[in-house]
């Protein structure tokens, strides 16, 4: 069912009307996420001015109650939950609701009110029943940079109707007005001032992020799962090691980033930040058709070796004591992988994990800020996602800004060695650009890492389908995001089907198979 302007604004009938204020405090619009079979986070946020000075919102410094609504129709006519949040402003006015004791595998409508003031209406679902396995319809989007381009990769994947979204990491980028220049130097729309350090900057940051009307669509859509990477606190950053703004006050500006994340999205409780951490590894369970295995491969990393960046002969990266998610989130890996019973297992992360080589010919020339900086830690994870016996892993991926297709092997300089599972990564939704669609070194990239199947350095989103038999994976890019409104079109489709391990490329109806993007280094940052 879409969720048309109308039936946004239907019926504020059957709540009754408090003192009313000054300005509509649902600029930021709604979101939910974290979806179990019978229980759901609901979220809002309170800004009648979203870029006040101050980073509150323009709201008064003291609590405000703030009702909310859970129902079985969109018209409000059967409310099968609701009640009263208080919105602090030590949290600044954000409301998590978890209403729990619902329906599994139901479609849910959400809202609500304070001062007078109707909130837009969210759609939301519960996970399935266990012993159930209908189909899903997901989406994987990550890295959106306010500056480069326009959301609209977030509105046309909601033109999709996913059942749920994954987003993995860079929601926001710190930097400071023009901070960070693409790849063609064009700023469509400028960062609030200064880089982000201080949690009212973070605020600010993130206030002005909700402002985009496909941004607040896609939330209100569908439930999401989120997790973040470096640009939520500052680029690069890993574990302890503060990133490219230095160590001062680094724990200040981790503990500032997470809290503001933590209030601008739709997370459990459980993940409220403690000191300078937070907890985001979880796992979430789609009936018995799929586990989401949800990992943070930033705050428990070593930090990157030689210097970060694309590098050639480090061999600091192979170093066997390295990690990348920690010894007590591997274990909690390994564990959830040997017991899941689950058709399909989901691990939702950022950095690219299958091998990359970007030097033509002998010698390995990789990017030390993905998997490839950790080489035995990946081999650990490979090996436990082998030896679980885990029925048809598969990992979603984001941060590189661009789309690839990869399998998944216990050795990746042999093509003949175990397949271990599939890798789906998707482009950034904005970040470098309008991107690029020149196909000349495609062949010599792909011959240099055969177990890569696709690549492409546009923009877009991954739209997924999942049933019992089979995952199908359609890699949507945009023509542009500099300026509004880009169609998008299915560039590339794969299918993985249960239990092979192995992507297969599919037919695109009316279109020749297209050709992936040019090889060399990625421009993530």
């Amino acid at each position: 069912m879409d969720l048309t302007r109308r039936s946004l604004l239907i019926g504020a009938a059957g709540l009754p009307l408090a003192s009313r204020t000054t300005g509509d405090p649902f600029t930021l619009g709604v979101a939910s996420g974290d979806p179990t079979a019978d229980g759901i986070v609901l979220w809002t946020r309170l800004a009648p001015r979203p870029l006040a000075d101050g980073g509150l919102g323009g709201m008064p410094d003291r609590d405000v109650d703030v009702e909310w609504q859970l129902a079985e129709d969109e018209r409000f006519t059967r409310v099968v939950r609701s009640g009263t949040a208080t919105a602090r402003p030590s949290w600044a006015h954000s409301v998590h609701v978890e209403p729990a004791g619902l329906r599994p595998g139901r479609e849910y409508f959400y809202r609500f009110r304070t001062g007078g003031h109707l909130s837009p209406t969210g759609r939301t679902r519960t996970a399935p029943a266990p012993g159930t396995a209908p189909d899903l319809a997901f989406g994987v989007v990550s890295c959106s940079n306010y500056e480069h381009g326009y959301f609209t990769a977030y509105r046309r994947l909601a033109d999709q109707q996913p059942d749920l979204v994954l987003h993995l990491g860079d929601y926001i980028y710190e930097y400071g007005p023009g901070g960070y220049e693409n790849s063609t130097g064009t700023i469509v729309r400028s960062h609030t001032e200064h880089r982000c350090q201080t949690l009212a900057q973070f605020r600010l940051r993130h206030a002005q992020y909700k402002t985009d009307p496909d941004l607040r669509a896609l939330h209100a859509l569908a439930p999401w799962i989120a997790v973040n990477d470096d640009h939520e606190v500052e680029n690069d950053w890993a574990g302890a090691h503060p990133g490219t703004s230095g160590r001062p006050h680094f724990t200040q500006r981790k503990i500032a980033g997470y809290r503001a994340y933590y209030e601008h999205m739709p997370l459990r409780r459980s993940a409220l930040p403690r000191g300078s951490g937070i907890r985001l590894h979880r796992r979430l369970a789609w009936g018995d058709l799929a586990t989401f295995h949800v990992l943070d491969t930033r705050q428990f990393r070593d930090e990157q070796p030689c210097d970060d960046g694309l590098r050639a002969g480090c061999a600091a990266r192979l170093a066997p004591g390295r990690t990348l998610v920690g010894s007590a989130q591997r274990a909690w890996l390994a564990a959830g992988l040997r017991a899941s019973r689950t058709r399909w297992n989901m691990l939702a992360q950022q950095i690219f994990m299958a091998q990359h080589d970007y030097h033509l010919g002998p010698g390995k020339e990789v990017v030390v800020d993905t998997w490839d900086g950790y080489t035995a830690d990946r081999d650990r994870v490979l090996g436990d996602i082998a030896a679980s016996g885990a029925r048809n892993p598969v990992v979603l991926t984001g941060d590189i800004h661009c789309h690839y297709a990869s399998d998944l092997l216990a050795d990746f300089d042999d093509l003949d060695s175990r397949r271990i599972g599939v890798e789906l990564v998707t482009t950034s939704v904005t970040s470098d650009g309008d991107g690029y669609d020149t196909p000349a070194a495609l062949a010599a990239e792909l011959a240099e890492n055969p177990h890569i199947a696709y690549a492409d350095q546009r923009r877009g989103f991954i739209a997924a389908r999942l049933t019992p038999t089979e995952l199908r994976a359609d890699f949507h890019t945009l023509p542009y995001v500099t300026k509004r409104h880009a169609p998008s079109t299915v560039a590339a489709s794969f299918t993985v089907a249960d239990g092979t391990h192995r992507l297969s490329r599919s037919a695109v109806p009316g279109r020749r198979a297209p050709q992936a993007a040019a090889a060399g280094a990625p421009r993530r940052s």
